[in-house]
């Protein structure tokens, strides 16, 4: 699993294993043995592939999957990946099994007040559900207030986000390609 996340996200940000080895001071041979599962990276080579794919480090550990029929097919609700913390008004579980897919599915619980005060742009083509609460999306200069049951998608447009309501804003998020 850590392999093929390693390989998925080093494709969503078009980086070659050169370019991979060159900012870690790792060999090719190395980056490509780590991608194929061969070689298992340190702590601190994590620590190292998460800061260059702008990732939390708790995405590389994975829970184990106590029926490997289930491996890579199912998630259940009390084995999701975690990713963020409570101290960033994010916190965020990853649905989808890997991020060896052409999409991944997160769902994002917002904080009251939390919000991206800084708009992102990705190459990517993004959608959500409003499973819960209140929550503003700005996409291309133009905010949208939305409450539960709503949904929105975009590609390759600025967006940012925030909750402005006092109750936690839970949104089920796509993004093709895979981002985290």
């Amino acid at each position: 699993m850590l392999a093929g996340d390693i390989r998925a996200l080093r494709k969503a940000r078009g980086l070659t294993l050169a370019e991979i080895a060159l900012k870690l001071g790792r060999s090719v041979g190395w980056v490509s043995q780590v991608e194929r599962g061969l070689s298992i990276p340190s702590l601190g080579d994590l620590r190292a592939f998460a800061n260059l794919f702008g990732v939390s480090i708790s995405l590389f550990f994975s829970h184990d999957v106590p029926v490997e029929e289930e491996r890579g097919v199912i998630v259940r609700a009390g084995r999701r990946r975690v990713l963020g913390t409570s101290e960033s008004g994010l916190v965020e579980e990853l649905l989808s099994p890997d991020l060896g897919g052409s999409f991944e599915m997160v769902r994002s619980v917002f904080a009251p007040g939390a919000e991206m005060k800084a708009a992102a742009l990705r190459p990517t083509e993004e959608a959500g559900y409003i499973a819960s609460g209140l929550f503003d999306i700005e996409i291309a200069g133009v905010w949208h207030r939305l409450g539960e049951g709503d949904s929105f998608r975009f590609e390759g447009k600025p967006y940012r986000w925030r909750n402005p309501g006092t109750e936690p804003a839970v949104v089920i998020w796509v993004v093709s390609p895979p981002v985290y």
